[in-house]
């Protein structure tokens, strides 16, 4: 079974998201908006698929890295998050909640050995 296909995502977070956003959008032309960056690819194996790898900036007082007190959380695409779950909870690997449904696709959160916040999403359809 593939687990992790691809990066989906960075994430970090910084004093002031607005004003980090602009300077990548200056600096280094990252077409940012409200939510990120988000860079188009094609599937090696299937060109004909799309995917997308979002960077994004939050603000330092965000709880959506948490437990992790950590400044980064990387976001891994997957194929099967609910076969994966249950191979990690088999494994002793700490899963921070359930399987979340969104327009987006299912995502769950884990945690490392050193206590890194790691998003798995598998993308819709």
């Amino acid at each position: 079974m593939k687990k992790v296909t691809a990066i989906g995502g960075i994430f970090f977070k910084c004093d002031d998201p607005n004003r980090m956003n602009e300077w990548y959008a200056r600096h280094l032309g990252l077409p940012v908006t409200a939510y990120g960056t988000m860079f188009k690819w094609r599937d090696a194996e299937e060109p004909s698929k799309e995917g997308t790898t979002v960077w994004a900036t939050f603000g330092k007082d965000t709880t959506y890295f948490g437990p992790s007190a950590k400044e980064f959380m990387i976001n891994y695409r997957v194929e099967q998050l609910d076969e994966l779950v249950e191979q990690l909870k088999s494994a002793g690997v700490t899963i921070l909640d359930e399987i979340a449904v969104s327009e987006y696709g299912k995502f769950v959160h884990i945690l490392d050995p050193e206590g890194n916040s790691i998003e798995l999403w598998e993308e819709v359809g």
